[in-house]
């Protein structure tokens, strides 16, 4: 990936027209709001290529979650934190490797130190320059917050689990294996009952798969299944997804029973010898007249892909 960028057409994240302008994906501090003591959500307000963010504090620490694509969006991130923190120690994490996610914490270096997992520092170093050029091409304000960006380097790798003592609170981060890419991290606080899911779970939209064979097939559809089987288990009190309305253990139930059904669906036809073209006509129309309201409708052929190669037959 790394060495051959993507089409423009084939961004990785929220599904967004590629024939016009895209709007700016500024991230607005000021509509900050407290979904827990301490613990604050800078919301992405419905615009494309702005995640959630967080700021969850403990007595003598701040994790940052998310850093808004660029340097001038994680200035602002950053000043907001220092401000909430107030002398605290500065931490700073992202669920995936994404540019709205990550892409901005270089912003951050020498100010706080930037924990991920190993498999998403894989991700940062080997197809995040990749993506960088891929988001560029999208030109205007993205290109223009990209300006002099670089994929960051990570502070501290842990394997899969990690928990961070903010000063009585813990914070788990936890690596989930495969899903929507290969590096996914959630972000759990347990006295709160909050789960950060990144792109994992969205809501008002298909599901997003990054599949863009052969430059990218790190997304699976059986393994994002079981996460979120999982995941939903656990039921926490608040789910703060990538993109989309903040919500409770439903969010995580409904991207389940999504990717159960565009699994079943998918495979009974492939399992018939059904040519690939056919069983995507076939299988986007049923979940559009299921779910009409749900945008991200090119998704759908996406993860029909991927589906159709996990398929064992």
């Amino acid at each position: 990936m790394a060495d051959k960028p993507m089409s423009h057409a084939t961004v990785a994240d929220p599904a967004v027209p590629t024939d016009v302008p895209l709007p700016d994906p500024a991230v607005r501090t000021a509509g900050a709001r407290e979904i827990a003591p301490d613990l604050l959500v800078i919301p992405n307000q419905r615009v494309p290529l702005v995640p959630h963010i967080g700021i969850i504090g403990g007595t003598r620490a701040v994790l940052v979650v998310e850093t808004g694509i660029g340097t001038a969006n994680a200035e602002q991130v950053l000043a907001f934190a220092a401000e909430v923190a107030k002398g605290r120690r500065l931490y700073l994490t992202t669920t995936h490797f994404h540019p709205e996610h990550a892409f901005g914490a270089h912003v951050f270096a020498g100010e706080a130190t930037y924990l991920v997992n190993r498999a998403q520092a894989d991700d940062l170093r080997t197809k995040g320059p990749g993506y960088l050029e891929m988001f560029r091409g999208f030109g205007g304000a993205i290109a223009h917050r990209l300006e002099g960006v670089r994929p960051p380097t990570p502070d501290v790798v842990h394997d899969d689990r990690h928990d961070l003592d903010l000063g009585g609170r813990i914070v788990r981060l936890r690596a989930t294996g495969r899903g929507h890419t290969q590096g996914d991290q959630v972000v759990e606080v347990p006295d709160a009952g909050v789960l950060f899911t990144g792109d994992l779970a969205e809501t008002g939209q298909f599901a997003i798969f990054p599949w863009f064979p052969p430059y990218d097939t790190d997304v699976s559809g059986v393994r994002w299944l079981a996460v979120m089987e999982r995941l939903a288990a656990g039921e926490p009190r608040v789910v703060v997804p990538g993109h989309g309305d903040l919500g409770g253990p439903q969010v995580l139930a409904d991207v389940r029973d999504y990717l159960r059904e565009l699994r079943d669906e998918t495979w009974r036809r492939r399992d018939s010898a059904m040519g690939e073209d056919e069983i995507v006509a076939e299988v986007r129309a049923l979940l559009i007249e299921r779910h009409p309201q749900w945008a991200g409708r090119e998704w759908i052929e996406r993860g029909v892909g991927c589906l159709c190669a996990e398929h064992t037959g």
